[in-house]
């Protein structure tokens, strides 16, 4: 782990209910590890996790309007996920992208709205299976990155988060080797680097894709993998507390 503070955020997905949220809220209140800590539960759940979370661990959405306010019936904007105490939002998950057709255009617009309104975007990218196996890894990653960076400016991202998730890797079992993991984030931050040497320096990159209580230490030990963005994992109380505990 590097000298980044790392971060470990669990994203529920459509999952999860009240009784849940009290088991992972009574599971955190005893954390005082060093990583910063984020739980992303569905719309519903969002203020009821900002009241029963203890103070040092964050609260984030998992998706949010490109648009301020106005005639867009079920969608829901930045203003209104930071009044109910969300401190983070994702950004781009690799299921909006390929079931509700969100481009990379829409992405970054969505990346704007979100720090207009303070909160913390992760970012997130990552290649197919096919994609892979084409040597296409590094174009997909690094182009969706940069779709983000040349409409926002590089600066934003002293304010933001990436998360390097393979699709191939999620909810399906199997994860990137820890060195296939660091291979794609050093070449994430020397794309960044590019652009700014001390943005790239100090931005948090996560790894998404089946991490687990039993291999997040080894994921986590790669010098450029700052924490986990946390899928399956994240819906059990004990495990999510050992993948935070995990980040050192």
């Amino acid at each position: 782990m590097s000298q980044r503070k790392p971060l470990v955020a669990g994203n529920w997905k459509m999952n999860g209910n009240q009784a849940l949220l009290g088991e992972i809220a009574g599971s955190l209140v005893s954390y005082q590890g060093g990583a910063d800590v984020v739980v992303c539960p569905p719309f519903p759940y969002l203020a009821a996790a900002r009241a029963a979370l203890p103070g040092n661990v964050q609260v984030g959405a998992q998706n949010l309007s490109d648009q301020q306010d106005g005639a867009f019936t079920g969608e829901v904007g930045a203003a209104m996920l930071s009044e109910v105490g969300c401190g983070y939002v994702i950004i781009g998950h690799s299921e909006r992208r390929a079931l509700y057709g969100e481009d990379d255009a829409l992405v970054a617009a969505k990346f704007a709205r979100a720090q207009a309104a303070g909160l913390v975007p992760i970012l997130c990218v990552g290649e197919t299976l096919e994609e892979r196996e084409a040597g296409n890894t590094e174009a997909v990653v690094c182009g969706q990155l940069l779709a983000v960076v040349d409409a926002v400016g590089i600066d934003a991202f002293a304010s933001a988060v990436i998360a390097y998730e393979p699709v191939w890797a999620i909810g399906t079992g199997k994860t990137a080797s820890p060195e296939q993991a660091q291979d794609v984030h050093a070449t994430l931050r020397a794309t960044l680097a590019e652009k700014s040497p001390n943005i790239a320096s100090s931005t948090r990159l996560l790894y998404g894709g089946s991490v687990k209580a039993d291999n997040a230490a080894l994921l986590f030990s790669q010098s450029d993998i700052d924490g986990g963005l946390i899928g399956g994992a994240s819906l059990t109380a004990d495990s999510f507390l050992a993948i935070c505990q995990a980040a050192k």
